[in-house]
């Protein structure tokens, strides 16, 4: 059993997350802005607060892990090492995006001329959180991205990892479910095998 500490857990991810989390046992406190929005559960503590506030931080102290699902372009790229550093928690697993994968021939996702303008905002303030966490030491953190199509769907526990390339199924489509994802992720909280650095899910 891990403590487990989550923001964002009544979103589309971080709903499966909590989901994945609870069904394996392990131990869950979720920083919420309005704790009726989550139902009591087995093994769930719900804390008021809000990242942005780093009073709420010490509500976290003790977890094993902080798992991040939070939307990046509602907080500055920053706000959530400081964050994490305020809680003590040492290790830190972020919910990123796939703007920053490359695609086969080695440029980036967000740099292709069809990337949708609706996306760029929350895509750059993912890619901007990245390159900070890249220059942080002193906690272990991991950022998970998901494929360019990152929907509802099935948890089959089928998937693959890589570092920084998009992935693509036979019929050429680059997805992975939410279910599949925090499958994925869960994985990595219960068998460490990433440490400051990027890996991607997808089938």
């Amino acid at each position: 059993m891990t403590s487990i500490a989550l923001l964002g857990a009544t979103g589309n991810v971080g709903s499966r997350l909590l989901d994945e989390a609870l069904s394996r046992g392990h131990r869950v406190t979720a920083l919420v802005r309005n704790p009726a929005r989550l139902a009591a559960r087995p093994d769930l503590t719900v804390v008021a607060g809000d990242v942005t506030d780093l009073q709420a931080a010490p509500a976290l102290a003790g977890h094993e892990v902080l798992i991040s699902s939070l939307r990046f372009a509602d907080l500055a790229p920053s706000a959530l090492v400081d964050f994490a550093r305020a809680t003590g928690i040492p290790r830190l697993l972020i919910v990123g995006g796939a703007a920053s994968l490359n695609l086969p021939d080695g440029s980036r996702l967000f740099d292709a001329p069809a990337f949708p303008a609706e996306y760029r905002s929350e895509a750059g303030a993912g890619i901007a959180t990245l390159d900070i966490l890249r220059t942080v030491s002193d906690l272990d953190w991991v950022f998970v991205s998901p494929q360019m199509v990152f929907a509802p769907g099935t948890r089959t526990g089928r998937f693959r990892l890589d570092d920084d390339a998009l992935l693509f199924d036979a019929a050429g489509d680059s997805h992975i479910s939410y279910e599949d994802f925090a499958v994925a992720l869960l994985d990595e909280v219960e068998r460490p095998a990433h440490h400051r650095t990027r890996f991607t899910v997808g089938y």
